[in-house]
Protein backbone atom coordinates (compact mmCIF):
# COMPACT_ATOMS: atom_id res chain seq x y z
CA UNK A 1 0.00 0.00 0.00
CA UNK A 2 2.70 2.46 0.92
CA UNK A 3 5.87 1.99 1.93
CA UNK A 4 9.36 3.92 2.47
CA UNK A 5 11.65 1.61 4.71
CA UNK A 6 11.55 -1.37 6.73
CA UNK A 7 8.28 0.04 8.87
CA UNK A 8 6.48 -0.91 5.97
CA UNK A 9 7.80 -4.32 5.68
CA UNK A 10 7.20 -5.16 9.40
CA UNK A 11 3.62 -3.75 9.06
CA UNK A 12 2.78 -5.79 6.03
CA UNK A 13 3.78 -9.45 7.55
CA UNK A 14 3.50 -9.36 11.08
CA UNK A 15 -0.41 -8.73 11.23
CA UNK A 16 -0.39 -11.72 8.39
CA UNK A 17 1.36 -14.09 10.61
CA UNK A 18 -0.70 -12.74 13.90
CA UNK A 19 -3.66 -13.59 11.56
CA UNK A 20 -2.70 -16.86 10.82
CA UNK A 21 -1.93 -17.92 14.91
CA UNK A 22 -5.96 -17.17 15.24
CA UNK A 23 -5.83 -13.30 16.41
CA UNK A 24 -8.16 -11.18 14.33
CA UNK A 25 -6.18 -8.33 13.23
CA UNK A 26 -6.94 -5.37 11.44
CA UNK A 27 -4.32 -2.84 9.72
CA UNK A 28 -5.18 1.08 9.95
CA UNK A 29 -2.79 2.93 7.70
CA UNK A 30 -3.26 6.69 5.72
CA UNK A 31 -4.93 6.75 2.74
CA UNK A 32 -2.11 7.73 0.55
CA UNK A 33 -2.06 7.86 -3.38
CA UNK A 34 -0.74 5.07 -4.41
CA UNK A 35 -0.96 2.42 -7.22
CA UNK A 36 -1.83 0.10 -4.90
CA UNK A 37 -4.58 2.60 -3.67
CA UNK A 38 -5.86 2.87 -7.77
CA UNK A 39 -5.86 -0.85 -8.47
CA UNK A 40 -7.71 -2.15 -5.70
CA UNK A 41 -10.93 -2.32 -4.43
CA UNK A 42 -12.40 -0.61 -1.60
CA UNK A 43 -15.66 -0.01 0.22
CA UNK A 44 -16.63 3.14 2.75
CA UNK A 45 -17.15 2.07 5.94
CA UNK A 46 -17.47 5.30 7.71
CA UNK A 47 -17.05 8.98 7.32
CA UNK A 48 -16.88 11.77 9.68
CA UNK A 49 -14.97 15.28 10.13
CA UNK A 50 -11.54 15.50 12.22
CA UNK A 51 -11.22 19.23 14.12
CA UNK A 52 -7.74 20.68 14.12
CA UNK A 53 -8.70 23.70 16.18
CA UNK A 54 -10.41 26.21 13.81
CA UNK A 55 -9.68 23.22 10.90
CA UNK A 56 -12.18 21.15 10.04
CA UNK A 57 -11.18 18.01 7.36
CA UNK A 58 -14.02 15.27 6.04
CA UNK A 59 -12.62 11.62 6.57
CA UNK A 60 -13.69 8.55 4.96
CA UNK A 61 -12.69 4.58 6.22
CA UNK A 62 -12.39 2.73 3.56
CA UNK A 63 -12.23 -1.34 3.93
CA UNK A 64 -9.73 -2.82 1.07
CA UNK A 65 -12.44 -5.69 0.13
CA UNK A 66 -10.40 -8.94 -0.44
CA UNK A 67 -8.47 -9.45 1.95
CA UNK A 68 -4.97 -9.66 -0.26
CA UNK A 69 -2.67 -8.76 1.83
CA UNK A 70 -4.21 -11.67 4.51
CA UNK A 71 -5.80 -8.94 6.52
CA UNK A 72 -7.96 -6.76 7.00
CA UNK A 73 -6.57 -3.57 5.73
CA UNK A 74 -8.19 -0.08 6.40
CA UNK A 75 -7.35 3.29 5.04
CA UNK A 76 -8.45 6.37 6.73
CA UNK A 77 -8.70 8.95 3.68
CA UNK A 78 -8.25 12.67 4.28
CA UNK A 79 -7.93 13.66 0.72
CA UNK A 80 -6.82 17.31 1.49
CA UNK A 81 -3.87 16.17 3.27
CA UNK A 82 -3.00 12.89 2.08
CA UNK A 83 -3.36 12.98 -1.85
CA UNK A 84 0.04 13.90 -2.29
CA UNK A 85 2.75 11.66 -3.87
CA UNK A 86 5.22 10.86 -1.08
CA UNK A 87 4.76 9.30 2.44
CA UNK A 88 6.75 11.53 4.23
CA UNK A 89 8.33 15.36 3.56
CA UNK A 90 5.54 17.86 3.80
CA UNK A 91 4.95 21.31 5.77
CA UNK A 92 2.08 19.81 7.22
CA UNK A 93 2.96 16.38 8.06
CA UNK A 94 2.04 17.53 11.57
CA UNK A 95 -1.55 18.21 11.07
CA UNK A 96 -1.55 14.72 8.14
CA UNK A 97 -0.35 12.44 11.31
CA UNK A 98 -2.27 14.10 13.65
CA UNK A 99 -5.47 14.52 11.98
CA UNK A 100 -5.03 10.19 10.90
CA UNK A 101 -4.61 9.10 14.60
CA UNK A 102 -7.86 11.65 15.83
CA UNK A 103 -9.63 10.00 13.09
CA UNK A 104 -8.63 6.54 13.83
CA UNK A 105 -9.59 6.89 17.18
CA UNK A 106 -13.03 8.97 16.63
CA UNK A 107 -14.09 5.55 14.37
CA UNK A 108 -12.90 2.99 17.08
CA UNK A 109 -15.26 4.51 19.32
CA UNK A 110 -18.39 4.25 17.57
CA UNK A 111 -17.31 0.76 15.93
CA UNK A 112 -19.38 -1.07 19.17
CA UNK A 113 -16.05 -3.45 19.11
CA UNK A 114 -13.37 -1.80 20.36
CA UNK A 115 -9.69 -3.45 20.32
CA UNK A 116 -8.10 -5.30 23.21
CA UNK A 117 -4.77 -4.09 22.37
CA UNK A 118 -3.99 -1.01 19.75
CA UNK A 119 0.43 -1.64 17.98
CA UNK A 120 1.07 1.57 17.47
CA UNK A 121 4.27 2.38 14.98
CA UNK A 122 6.95 5.41 15.09
CA UNK A 123 5.58 8.44 16.34
CA UNK A 124 3.48 9.08 13.76
CA UNK A 125 0.84 7.31 16.16
CA UNK A 126 2.63 8.07 18.94
CA UNK A 127 -0.34 10.35 20.38
CA UNK A 128 -2.80 7.57 20.34
CA UNK A 129 -2.07 6.05 23.96
CA UNK A 130 -2.34 9.26 25.81
CA UNK A 131 -5.45 10.30 23.58
CA UNK A 132 -7.15 7.04 24.96
CA UNK A 133 -6.08 7.35 28.69
CA UNK A 134 -6.74 11.28 28.58
CA UNK A 135 -9.06 12.50 25.98
CA UNK A 136 -12.30 13.19 27.36
CA UNK A 137 -13.91 11.90 24.14
CA UNK A 138 -12.52 8.34 24.69
CA UNK A 139 -13.34 7.61 27.77
CA UNK A 140 -14.81 4.64 25.99
CA UNK A 141 -11.31 3.11 25.26
CA UNK A 142 -9.80 3.28 28.55
CA UNK A 143 -9.44 -0.46 28.72
CA UNK A 144 -7.58 -1.11 25.66
CA UNK A 145 -3.94 -1.54 25.95
CA UNK A 146 -1.32 -0.27 23.83
CA UNK A 147 1.91 -0.80 22.44
CA UNK A 148 4.28 1.47 20.62
CA UNK A 149 6.99 0.03 17.99
CA UNK A 150 10.13 1.86 17.21
CA UNK A 151 11.18 2.07 14.01
CA UNK A 152 13.26 4.60 14.05
CA UNK A 153 14.16 7.01 17.06
CA UNK A 154 15.86 9.51 15.69
CA UNK A 155 12.71 10.89 14.14
CA UNK A 156 10.52 12.36 16.96
CA UNK A 157 7.75 14.10 15.60
CA UNK A 158 7.88 17.46 17.61
CA UNK A 159 5.43 19.63 17.84
CA UNK A 160 5.16 23.15 19.07
CA UNK A 161 3.00 23.98 22.01
CA UNK A 162 1.38 26.54 19.79
CA UNK A 163 -0.39 23.70 18.42
CA UNK A 164 -1.30 22.20 21.42
CA UNK A 165 -5.31 22.46 20.84
CA UNK A 166 -5.23 20.78 17.87
CA UNK A 167 -5.32 18.16 20.29
CA UNK A 168 -8.61 16.84 21.60
CA UNK A 169 -10.09 18.10 24.58
CA UNK A 170 -7.96 16.67 28.13
CA UNK A 171 -7.82 17.86 31.62
CA UNK A 172 -4.66 19.77 31.58
CA UNK A 173 -3.27 18.17 34.97
CA UNK A 174 -1.90 15.59 32.48
CA UNK A 175 0.09 18.24 30.25
CA UNK A 176 3.87 16.67 31.37
CA UNK A 177 3.05 13.59 29.53
CA UNK A 178 3.38 15.84 26.52
CA UNK A 179 6.19 17.63 26.86
CA UNK A 180 10.29 16.68 26.76
CA UNK A 181 12.58 19.07 26.05
CA UNK A 182 10.20 21.99 26.03
CA UNK A 183 8.36 20.30 22.62
CA UNK A 184 5.41 18.15 22.41
CA UNK A 185 7.16 15.12 21.42
CA UNK A 186 5.12 12.69 19.41
CA UNK A 187 7.76 9.48 20.20
CA UNK A 188 8.33 10.24 23.80
CA UNK A 189 4.40 11.22 24.71
CA UNK A 190 3.96 7.16 22.97
CA UNK A 191 6.12 6.11 25.07
CA UNK A 192 5.46 7.14 28.27
CA UNK A 193 1.40 6.21 27.92
CA UNK A 194 1.88 3.06 26.07
CA UNK A 195 1.63 -0.21 28.34
CA UNK A 196 4.74 -1.42 26.80
CA UNK A 197 7.43 -0.34 24.49
CA UNK A 198 9.12 -2.31 21.76
CA UNK A 199 11.90 -1.94 19.64
CA UNK A 200 13.13 -4.03 16.65
CA UNK A 201 16.02 -5.87 18.15
CA UNK A 202 17.21 -6.15 20.78
CA UNK A 203 20.92 -4.16 20.18
CA UNK A 204 18.97 -0.92 19.07
CA UNK A 205 17.45 -1.47 22.54
CA UNK A 206 20.40 -1.47 24.28
CA UNK A 207 21.75 1.44 21.69
CA UNK A 208 18.88 4.10 22.48
CA UNK A 209 19.87 3.97 26.15
CA UNK A 210 22.95 5.91 25.12
CA UNK A 211 21.95 7.31 21.59
CA UNK A 212 18.64 8.78 20.98
CA UNK A 213 18.59 12.37 19.69
CA UNK A 214 17.84 13.74 23.45
CA UNK A 215 15.56 10.92 24.88
CA UNK A 216 18.40 8.86 25.95
CA UNK A 217 17.22 9.69 30.37
CA UNK A 218 13.66 8.59 28.74
CA UNK A 219 14.16 5.04 27.34
CA UNK A 220 16.36 4.49 30.19
CA UNK A 221 13.32 5.37 32.46
CA UNK A 222 10.83 2.69 30.63
CA UNK A 223 13.36 0.12 30.38
CA UNK A 224 11.26 -2.21 32.72
CA UNK A 225 8.54 -2.38 30.36
CA UNK A 226 10.45 -2.35 27.04
CA UNK A 227 11.50 -5.14 25.36
CA UNK A 228 13.79 -5.36 22.02
CA UNK A 229 12.16 -8.05 19.43
CA UNK A 230 14.12 -8.92 16.06
CA UNK A 231 12.25 -8.03 12.67
CA UNK A 232 11.31 -11.12 11.22
CA UNK A 233 11.16 -11.72 7.13
CA UNK A 234 8.45 -12.96 5.30
CA UNK A 235 9.37 -16.28 3.96
CA UNK A 236 6.36 -16.80 1.61
CA UNK A 237 7.60 -13.29 -0.27
CA UNK A 238 11.82 -13.72 0.04
CA UNK A 239 12.22 -17.40 -1.01
CA UNK A 240 15.00 -18.11 -3.41
CA UNK A 241 13.41 -21.20 -4.06
CA UNK A 242 9.57 -19.89 -5.13
CA UNK A 243 10.39 -16.48 -6.20
CA UNK A 244 8.82 -15.55 -9.50
CA UNK A 245 11.19 -12.39 -9.45
CA UNK A 246 14.56 -13.75 -9.98
CA UNK A 247 15.49 -15.48 -13.40
CA UNK A 248 16.67 -19.45 -12.19
CA UNK A 249 15.10 -20.55 -8.87
CA UNK A 250 17.20 -22.59 -6.12
CA UNK A 251 17.67 -24.03 -2.91
CA UNK A 252 20.37 -24.26 -0.38
CA UNK A 253 21.61 -27.58 -2.48
CA UNK A 254 21.62 -25.74 -5.66
CA UNK A 255 23.16 -21.82 -4.98
CA UNK A 256 25.67 -22.75 -7.02
CA UNK A 257 24.27 -22.51 -10.66
CA UNK A 258 20.91 -20.80 -9.63
CA UNK A 259 23.10 -17.64 -8.17
CA UNK A 260 25.26 -18.28 -11.15
CA UNK A 261 22.52 -17.94 -13.49
CA UNK A 262 20.97 -14.93 -11.63
CA UNK A 263 24.38 -12.91 -11.69
CA UNK A 264 24.70 -13.88 -15.01
CA UNK A 265 21.19 -12.40 -16.06
CA UNK A 266 22.48 -9.24 -13.73
CA UNK A 267 25.89 -8.66 -15.20
CA UNK A 268 23.85 -9.07 -18.37
CA UNK A 269 21.54 -6.26 -17.86
CA UNK A 270 24.25 -3.54 -16.01
CA UNK A 271 27.62 -4.65 -18.11
CA UNK A 272 29.77 -6.37 -15.51
CA UNK A 273 31.58 -9.38 -15.88
CA UNK A 274 30.14 -12.29 -14.02
CA UNK A 275 33.27 -13.97 -13.71
CA UNK A 276 34.07 -11.33 -10.98
CA UNK A 277 32.65 -11.14 -7.45
CA UNK A 278 29.54 -9.00 -7.09
CA UNK A 279 29.65 -6.13 -4.72
CA UNK A 280 25.76 -4.70 -4.24
CA UNK A 281 23.61 -1.93 -2.03
CA UNK A 282 20.35 -1.71 -2.12
CA UNK A 283 18.81 1.11 0.19
CA UNK A 284 18.03 4.85 1.18
CA UNK A 285 21.02 6.86 -0.17
CA UNK A 286 21.47 9.13 3.15
CA UNK A 287 24.22 9.40 5.49
CA UNK A 288 22.41 7.06 8.20
CA UNK A 289 22.50 4.44 5.73
CA UNK A 290 26.20 4.95 4.98
CA UNK A 291 25.10 6.49 1.76
CA UNK A 292 27.65 9.05 2.07
CA UNK A 293 30.83 6.52 1.80
CA UNK A 294 29.52 4.89 -1.06
CA UNK A 295 31.06 7.00 -3.80
CA UNK A 296 34.58 6.89 -2.41
CA UNK A 297 34.43 3.48 -1.06
CA UNK A 298 33.54 2.50 -4.21
CA UNK A 299 36.32 4.00 -6.45
CA UNK A 300 39.20 3.41 -3.73
CA UNK A 301 37.84 -0.72 -3.90
CA UNK A 302 38.09 -0.94 -8.04
CA UNK A 303 41.29 0.94 -7.86
CA UNK A 304 42.83 -1.58 -4.62
CA UNK A 305 41.49 -4.33 -6.42
CA UNK A 306 42.65 -3.62 -10.10
CA UNK A 307 39.04 -3.18 -10.90
CA UNK A 308 38.72 -6.95 -10.58
CA UNK A 309 35.37 -6.69 -8.64
CA UNK A 310 32.26 -5.30 -9.39
CA UNK A 311 30.00 -2.91 -7.94
CA UNK A 312 26.19 -2.53 -8.08
CA UNK A 313 24.38 0.31 -6.02
CA UNK A 314 20.26 0.29 -6.22
CA UNK A 315 19.16 3.25 -4.45
CA UNK A 316 18.24 7.01 -4.21
CA UNK A 317 17.87 10.05 -1.56
CA UNK A 318 20.90 12.57 -1.06
CA UNK A 319 20.92 14.27 -4.77
CA UNK A 320 24.89 15.12 -3.87
CA UNK A 321 25.19 11.49 -3.67
CA UNK A 322 23.39 10.08 -6.68
CA UNK A 323 25.76 12.48 -8.77
CA UNK A 324 28.45 11.27 -7.19
CA UNK A 325 27.81 7.94 -7.62
CA UNK A 326 26.20 8.53 -11.44
CA UNK A 327 29.52 10.25 -12.40
CA UNK A 328 31.83 6.87 -11.28
CA UNK A 329 30.09 5.11 -13.61
CA UNK A 330 32.18 6.66 -16.60
CA UNK A 331 34.80 6.26 -14.64
CA UNK A 332 34.54 2.27 -13.88
CA UNK A 333 32.47 1.25 -16.98
CA UNK A 334 32.44 -2.20 -17.29
CA UNK A 335 32.92 -3.19 -12.91
CA UNK A 336 30.02 -0.86 -11.50
CA UNK A 337 26.93 0.62 -12.36
CA UNK A 338 24.01 2.60 -10.25
CA UNK A 339 20.52 2.39 -10.51
CA UNK A 340 19.01 5.72 -9.40
CA UNK A 341 15.36 4.59 -7.47
CA UNK A 342 13.82 1.72 -6.43
CA UNK A 343 12.43 -1.62 -8.30
CA UNK A 344 11.36 -4.57 -5.97
CA UNK A 345 12.03 -6.78 -8.95
CA UNK A 346 15.55 -5.59 -9.52
CA UNK A 347 15.62 -5.88 -5.94
CA UNK A 348 15.26 -9.49 -5.78
CA UNK A 349 17.05 -10.28 -8.47
CA UNK A 350 20.38 -8.14 -6.51
CA UNK A 351 19.74 -10.84 -3.83
CA UNK A 352 20.00 -13.53 -5.83
CA UNK A 353 22.96 -12.35 -8.20
CA UNK A 354 25.47 -10.75 -5.96
CA UNK A 355 27.90 -12.55 -3.88
CA UNK A 356 28.30 -9.35 -1.41
CA UNK A 357 25.84 -6.79 0.09
CA UNK A 358 27.09 -3.82 1.66
CA UNK A 359 25.42 -2.44 4.67
CA UNK A 360 28.30 0.43 6.02
CA UNK A 361 24.72 1.99 8.24
CA UNK A 362 25.43 4.91 10.77
CA UNK A 363 22.30 3.62 12.32
CA UNK A 364 20.23 0.23 11.57
CA UNK A 365 17.43 -0.35 14.58
CA UNK A 366 16.80 -3.82 12.63
CA UNK A 367 18.07 -4.31 9.23
CA UNK A 368 16.34 -6.62 6.77
CA UNK A 369 18.53 -6.30 3.60
CA UNK A 370 20.99 -8.25 5.39
CA UNK A 371 18.24 -10.99 6.42
CA UNK A 372 16.75 -11.54 3.07
CA UNK A 373 20.84 -11.60 1.84
CA UNK A 374 21.31 -14.33 3.54
CA UNK A 375 17.82 -15.97 2.59
CA UNK A 376 19.06 -15.79 -1.03
CA UNK A 377 23.07 -16.89 0.07
CA UNK A 378 24.57 -13.79 -0.52
CA UNK A 379 27.28 -12.99 1.68
CA UNK A 380 26.33 -9.82 3.73
CA UNK A 381 29.06 -7.00 4.65
CA UNK A 382 27.60 -5.00 7.59
CA UNK A 383 28.57 -2.40 10.24
CA UNK A 384 28.18 -3.94 13.73
CA UNK A 385 25.60 -1.74 14.95
CA UNK A 386 21.48 -2.52 16.09
CA UNK A 387 20.11 -5.04 14.28
CA UNK A 388 23.05 -5.74 12.11
CA UNK A 389 24.83 -6.76 15.33
CA UNK A 390 22.67 -8.90 16.11
CA UNK A 391 21.98 -10.74 13.23
CA UNK A 392 25.79 -11.20 11.48
CA UNK A 393 28.36 -12.65 13.08
CA UNK A 394 31.80 -12.57 11.35
CA UNK A 395 32.99 -15.57 9.63
CA UNK A 396 36.19 -15.30 11.31
CA UNK A 397 34.07 -16.03 14.55
CA UNK A 398 32.38 -18.89 12.69
CA UNK A 399 29.54 -16.55 11.64
CA UNK A 400 27.77 -16.12 8.59
CA UNK A 401 29.08 -12.22 7.52
CA UNK A 402 31.88 -9.49 7.10
CA UNK A 403 31.79 -7.50 9.92
CA UNK A 404 33.88 -4.10 10.50
CA UNK A 405 33.12 -1.49 13.40
CA UNK A 406 33.31 1.63 12.17
CA UNK A 407 31.53 3.52 9.47
CA UNK A 408 33.98 4.53 7.18
CA UNK A 409 35.62 3.84 3.74
CA UNK A 410 39.03 2.82 5.42
CA UNK A 411 36.72 -0.07 7.13
CA UNK A 412 34.46 -0.61 4.40
CA UNK A 413 37.36 -0.95 1.98
CA UNK A 414 39.06 -3.24 4.25
CA UNK A 415 36.09 -5.52 4.32
CA UNK A 416 35.88 -5.43 0.90
CA UNK A 417 39.29 -7.14 0.55
CA UNK A 418 38.56 -9.79 3.08
CA UNK A 419 35.56 -10.47 1.40
CA UNK A 420 37.63 -11.00 -2.16
CA UNK A 421 39.61 -13.10 -0.42
CA UNK A 422 36.90 -15.30 0.94
CA UNK A 423 35.23 -15.33 -2.80
CA UNK A 424 38.61 -17.54 -3.83
CA UNK A 425 38.29 -19.47 -1.03
CA UNK A 426 35.19 -21.52 -2.89
CA UNK A 427 34.59 -24.12 -0.06
CA UNK A 428 34.74 -22.18 2.55
CA UNK A 429 32.59 -19.59 0.68
CA UNK A 430 29.90 -22.22 0.04
CA UNK A 431 29.68 -22.89 3.94
CA UNK A 432 29.44 -19.32 4.87
CA UNK A 433 26.55 -19.53 2.34
CA UNK A 434 24.70 -22.58 3.40
CA UNK A 435 24.99 -20.96 7.08
CA UNK A 436 23.35 -18.02 6.06
CA UNK A 437 20.55 -19.42 4.20
CA UNK A 438 19.72 -22.23 7.42
CA UNK A 439 19.02 -19.13 9.75
CA UNK A 440 15.65 -18.54 11.06
CA UNK A 441 14.54 -15.30 11.06
CA UNK A 442 10.61 -16.43 10.43
CA UNK A 443 7.78 -14.57 10.99
CA UNK A 444 6.57 -17.12 12.86
CA UNK A 445 8.99 -16.78 16.12
CA UNK A 446 8.72 -13.02 15.71
CA UNK A 447 4.63 -13.20 16.03
CA UNK A 448 5.05 -14.96 19.30
CA UNK A 449 6.70 -12.72 20.80
CA UNK A 450 4.49 -10.18 20.32
CA UNK A 451 1.51 -12.36 21.56
CA UNK A 452 3.71 -12.91 24.73
CA UNK A 453 3.32 -9.01 25.09
CA UNK A 454 -0.03 -8.81 24.04
CA UNK A 455 -0.68 -11.53 27.02
CA UNK A 456 1.23 -9.84 29.61
CA UNK A 457 -0.45 -6.54 29.29
CA UNK A 458 -3.76 -7.46 29.76
CA UNK A 459 -2.95 -9.97 32.13
CA UNK A 460 -0.98 -7.95 34.46
CA UNK A 461 -0.87 -4.30 32.94
CA UNK A 462 2.93 -4.65 32.29
CA UNK A 463 5.73 -7.23 30.76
Amino acid sequence: MAKVGGLADVVGALPKYQTNAGHQVRVIVPCYDTKFKKENDFECVHWGNVQLGNFNFPFKVLKETTNKLGYELYLIEIEELFGKPNVYGYEDDIERFLSFQIATLDWITVRGEAPTIINCHDHHTGLIPFMIKYGYKYESLRNIRTVITIHNGLYQGCIGFDKLHYLPEFDLIHVGFLEWNHSLNSLAVGVKCAHAATTVSPGYLNEINISANGLEDLFKSVRSKSKGILNGIDFEVWDSHNDPMIDKKYSDKTFKAGKQKNKERLCEQFQLDPAKPLFSFIGRLFEEKGGDLLPQASALALSENFENINILILGSGNTEIEKQLIQLRNEHKGNYNVFIGYNEELAHLIYAGSDFILMPSRVEPCGLNQMYALRYGTVPIVRRTGGLRDTVIDFGDNGNGICHDQASVEDMCYSINRAVKLYDDKINFSKIIKKGMATDHSWERVCQEYIEIYNLIIEKNEI
